[in-house]
């Protein structure tokens, strides 16, 4: 049951991810798509990226580096296969620039994780 609470939330978000992708033409009306689009990006890869984050912290015993790298490097290649996903999808393509604006989501996890920790260290210290 553990290992389906840790991993079942990266495997359904890899899905949803996989589903907006596989959507022919997907644009939204408004005048601002293109900057929507692109915090999607941000936001869908923050997401993956904590999922993978609390999946591997809850599954295996490693230290900070390993815990940074490991859920970092599958959610950048996942984003890599996306964009080769969309290539083969009428009306999408293959824009690797994609690629960088998820990078921007994945780290920003790691920035907002970071500053969290700070903060719980600050807490602690003056207790």
């Amino acid at each position: 049951m553990k290992v389906f609470k840790l991993w079942g939330p990266v495997v359904v978000w890899a899905g949803v991810i996989f589903y907006f992708s596989s959507i022919p033409y997907l644009k939204t009306n408004l005048e601002y798509d293109f900057f929507l689009r692109k915090i999607a990006h941000i936001l869908e890869y923050s997401v993956l990226t904590f999922f993978l984050y609390r999946a591997f912290k809850g599954s295996f015993d490693m230290n900070a580096l390993r815990l940074f790298m490991y859920p970092a490097a599958l959610s950048f290649l996942y984003a890599i296969s996306d964009e080769v996903h969309q290539y083969f999808v009428k009306g999408r393509n293959c824009c690797f620039q994609d690629t960088l604006i998820d990078t921007i989501g994945i780290l920003g996890f790691y920035i907002v994780i970071n500053k969290g920790n700070y903060f719980k260290k600050q807490n602690n210290e003056k207790y």
